[in-house]
């Protein structure tokens, strides 16, 4: 059998096998179309490349019981990682995409960020057991504007320190290969694979938190644009409102959360927003909470906070018309169907479109999910190459 061949064979075996969980051989011929005899090798092959092994039996309704064959979880491991301008996370997966530790760490705002990325993976390794060296895939997630040429944070005001190199740096310190992503964009992937746009190949996330960021996804993949820039709808003009870059920051504030939509939107927006009428909530997500919670009294704010949503949601509605908007970060997760329903009416009244606005169903630390899974993506990719 040609080797292109005996490659398609195992690679289309171990996809499989990965998506679907422990299957017979005669269940992985059906499902690929292979042979009985082609499966047998196929998972011979697969067997000696410690990447298969069987893991039980599955009963037969006549003959003998059929050998049931898994991937062998510890046969790669990755690290996804979100960082935060308080806290590092680093999460280690085997190649099932089983989380097998998780540290956090708080490092000083002085600390170069090669030494505290170093620290908080080898301490996650460490917890789970797993030498660095079986690292396959490093993803790093990162507030800010990643180039695509370099991989590096071109810039990013959460994070002053993280400046050009830092990609070559981390990579020549951990000695493999690894992706900083934008951290919204992650967010993207884990909606994506495991939350409400499964199996939707055009739509945008919205993350509304400290401050606001889109993500686009477009025919199945993230457009980032030719400098990493796509999603910084923060920086939208609104009428009304001063530009950013003719703002000072205010005492308190971060420089980019000052002027364009980011000014309306943030969770600073909203809690001053909330002050205003009435609401005591200690951060933007407990005031939104609250006024679910309040009925009608809590109907203007629900209502101003759609409305301000709603112009940057119409403004990448009109240009890209996706199919589904994905309210995510804790403004839009405090919110619920009762600011989604308000934000979708909104849009469709100031445009003539109305895509379905849903909140976020990642569970757990959305960034996190989706730099494991993107990791998970390289690691798998290198082993079916390998």
């Amino acid at each position: 059998m040609p080797r292109l061949l005996r490659e398609i064979n195992d690679r289309a075996a171990l996809e499989l096998l990965l998506a679907s969980g422990p299957l017979t051989r005669g269940q992985i011929g059906e499902l690929t179309g292979l042979s009985k005899v082609t499966a047998s090798q196929t998972l011979a092959r697969l067997e000696e490349r410690g990447l298969v092994e069987v893991v039980g039996e599955q009963a037969g309704n006549r003959g003998p019981n059929a050998a049931l064959y898994g991937v062998i979880p510890s046969c790669a491991y990755v690290a996804g990682l979100e960082v935060g301008p308080d806290s590092v996370t680093a999460a280690i997966a085997d190649i099932n995409g089983d989380v097998v530790a998780e540290v956090t760490a708080a490092p000083d705002a002085q600390d170069d960020p090669v030494t505290v990325v170093h620290n908080v993976v080898v301490k996650a390794c460490r917890s789970a057991k797993v030498a660095l060296s079986r690292l396959r895939g490093v993803v790093i997630g990162t507030p800010g504007v990643v180039d695509p040429r370099t991989g590096d944070v071109r810039f990013s005001f959460d994070l002053p320190h993280w400046h050009e190199g830092i990609h070559e740096a981390l990579a020549r310190d951990l000695r493999r290969e690894l992706t900083i992503e934008n951290d919204v964009n992650l967010v993207a992937i884990a909606e994506r694979a495991k939350g409400a746009a499964q199996e939707v190949d055009d739509f945008v996330l919205l993350w509304v938190g400290r401050g606001i960021g889109l993500a686009v996804v477009l025919g199945g993949r993230l457009h980032r644009g030719r400098s990493g820039s796509a999603g910084e709808i923060g920086y939208l003009p609104v009428p009304g409102v001063p530009l950013a870059a003719d703002v000072k920051a205010m005492p308190g504030r971060l420089p980019s959360l000052a002027g364009g939509l980011q000014s309306l939107v943030s969770s600073e927006a909203v809690i001053e927003l909330a002050r205003e009428l009435g609401f005591s909530g200690a951060g933007a997500a407990d005031c939104v909470t609250e006024a679910v919670a309040a009925g009608e009294r809590g109907e203007r704010l629900l209502d101003e906070v759609a409305s301000r949503l709603a112009l940057g949601v119409a403004s990448v509605c009109v240009v890209l018309d996706p199919g589904l908007v994905v309210l995510a970060g804790e403004v839009g997760q405090a919110g619920g169907a009762a600011l989604t329903s308000r934000v979708e009416e909104a849009v469709a009244r100031i445009c003539p479109i109305r895509p379905e606005v849903v909140t976020s169903e990642v569970v757990g630390n959305p960034v996190l999910r989706g730099a494991v899974l993107a990791a998970l993506d390289q690691a798998r990719e290198d082993i079916f190459t390998s």
